[in-house]
C-alpha cells in the first residue's frame, strides 16, 4: 500500500546509524523514502526507496526538498534553515539525535544557530555538537517511530 505521505532524508551528512533506522521504521509502516543529497548515497533496491542526486551548489538538496514535499510529510535533517522552512510548509521536522523541530521552538534554534555562526565569524571558538551516541540513535528512534506512526494514521493508513 502506497501512503501519501513521503519520509524526505536530507542525506548529505546523516550518519549510516540513522539512515538503517529509517528505512527499517519506513519499511514497517509502508511510507516512501525519498533520499536527497549532492553526492553519491547508497540506497537498498527497494521500489519504496528512491536518491535524487542534486547538483552540487549552496541549499540545492534543501530547495528541491522544500519543492517536492508537502504539508504532512516527514523530513529527517539537521539543517536548521531546512528545518525552519519545512515546519513553516506543514511538514513533521525531525533531527537525527532524536530533536523534533516544531512552530515553537524552530525560531529558537535558529537564533542560536545564528549567534553561534556570528561568533565563528569574530574568530571565537565554539564547540561543536557533541559525538553521536548510542542515546541519540534511540531517541531518534524512538521520535521517528512516533511521529511517523502519527503522520501515517493522519494520512488515512492504519
Amino acid at each position: 500500500m502506497n501512503l501519501p505521505i513521503k519520509l524526505w532524508v536530507d542525506a548529505d551528512a546523516l550518519p549510516n546509524e540513522i539512515k538503517d533506522i529509517v528505512l527499517r521504521a519506513s519499511r514497517r509502516l509502508g511510507v516512501e523514502n525519498v533520499f536527497v543529497a549532492n553526492k553519491n548515497v547508497s540506497v537498498p533496491d527497494d521500489p519504496m526507496v528512491s536518491f535524487v542526486r542534486v547538483t552540487e551548489g549552496l541549499d540545492v538538496a534543501d530547495s528541491f526538498i522544500v519543492e517536492s514535499s508537502s504539508p504532512g510529510d516527514l523530513c529527517v535533517t539537521a539543517d536548521i534553515p531546512l528545518a525552519s522552512r519545512l515546519v513553516d510548509k506543514g511538514l513533521i521536522v525531525i533531527d537525527p539525535r532524536g530533536d523534533l523541530y516544531s512552530e515553537a521552538s524552530i525560531g529558537e534554534r535558529l537564533s542560536i544557530r545564528d549567534f553561534m555562526a556570528g561568533l565563528r565569524d569574530s574568530g571565537i571558538q565554539t564547540r561543536g555538537p557533541p559525538p553521536f551516541s548510542a542515546k541519540a540513535k534511540q531517541r531518534f528512534a524512538s521520535a521517528l517511530d512516533r511521529e511517523l506512526t502519527r503522520a501515517v494514521r493522519a494520512s488515512g493508513g492504519s
